[in-house]
């Protein structure tokens, strides 16, 4: 009896490691916390076709939706570890730490982090027919006129409303936040002329700026951004020290057999080095991630690095989610 149990532990054993060797022998699942057609959607989907190419497998990319995208969040610590379910999610991962006083997971342990994707600014716009015709003048509109300003964000966790909490911690007052449920009617109510001012991806807003639909005044990145070559980064233009990038990652559930975490690790590398991701997020206004940043190691440090930094900035403005 005990050769028979020892030998079908064996058996067990070899067919695991065996299964582990030959992953992926089935299609993946990509899931993104945000709504379909929007930027973290966009690099998803250009991600889950490099991974395709680089696996040999199909990658489906599902929509997990809500809660300022802690369902898809809870969805990835509860999911199996085996390498088949993987989460793209951007910086608001990190700031959902401190902005949801309950999470049924530890942000900083409940993911094997794969890599970083991409990095985008967000540029400050405001109301085509907004008064200030430069950012320092914007930035003496706000200080002068206070709650009078009103600042419209795509919901709880967004990076416009990351980007307005630290916009009011640096320009030294509050303005009358308004959440939205996406982007879109932001943009709507700001080429309306209902509400003033906004912060958002490039990705999203470049188009907006070109058109004329919307005034833009100043980048959130350390340097200045191809497309609009004229418009200075928000320290350039008087907000000294202001530092947005808007990155992306890829997860899995904690707990992956190390040649699967092996094979998904080299696949990210193969998506961000590709020439075909690389010039596609060119035309979407976003950088794919270096090759450093593109490991387990790199988007750890990263995601690590952004909860501590988000803390104190969500806990100086008292933006918690109910």
């Amino acid at each position: 009896m005990r050769l028979l149990m020892t030998a079908a532990i064996a058996a067990l054993t070899l067919t695991t490691a065996s299964a582990q060797e030959a992953f992926p022998t089935k299609s993946l699942t990509v899931m993104v916390p945000f709504a379909a057609g929007g930027s973290t959607d966009l690099v998803a989907r250009l991600t889950a076709d490099g991974l395709s190419k680089a696996l040999g497998q199909p990658v489906i990319v599902e929509n997990v939706t809500g809660a300022g995208g802690t369902i898809a969040s809870a969805k990835l610590a509860a999911a199996r570890p085996d390498g088949y379910t993987l989460m793209v999610h951007h910086v608001g991962l990190s700031s959902a730490a401190t902005l949801y006083r309950t999470l049924p997971y530890d942000t900083k342990t409940a993911f094997q982090p794969l890599g970083v994707l991409t990095h985008t600014a967000s540029i400050f716009v405001t109301r085509p027919d907004f008064p200030a015709a430069t950012f320092g003048e914007l930035l003496a509109h706000v200080r002068q006129n206070k709650d009078k300003v009103t600042f419209g964000n795509a919901g709880l966790g967004a990076a416009s409303h990351l980007c307005g909490m630290l916009f009011q911690t640096l320009v030294g007052t509050q303005v009358t936040t308004i959440p939205y449920r996406g982007n879109a009617p932001v943009l709507n109510d700001l080429r309306g002329k209902t509400i003033d001012m906004t912060c958002d991806q490039a990705t999203a807003i470049s188009s907006h700026v070109k058109a004329g639909g919307v005034k833009g005044y100043a980048v959130t990145s350390k340097t200045r951004i191809a497309d609009f070559p004229d418009l200075p980064t928000a320290d350039e233009g008087g907000l000294k020290g202001f530092d947005l990038s808007v990155w992306h990652g890829i997860y899995a559930p904690k707990g992956l057999p190390q040649p699967v975490l092996d094979k998904l690790a080299a696949a990210v590398q193969a998506v961000v080095q590709d020439a075909t991701f690389i010039e596609k997020l060119k035309g979407i206004n976003t950088t794919a991630a270096s090759k450093e940043e593109a490991t387990p190691a790199g988007l750890t440090k990263q995601l690590n690095t952004e909860v501590d930094r988000w803390a104190p900035i969500i806990k100086a403005a008292g933006q918690y989610a109910d």
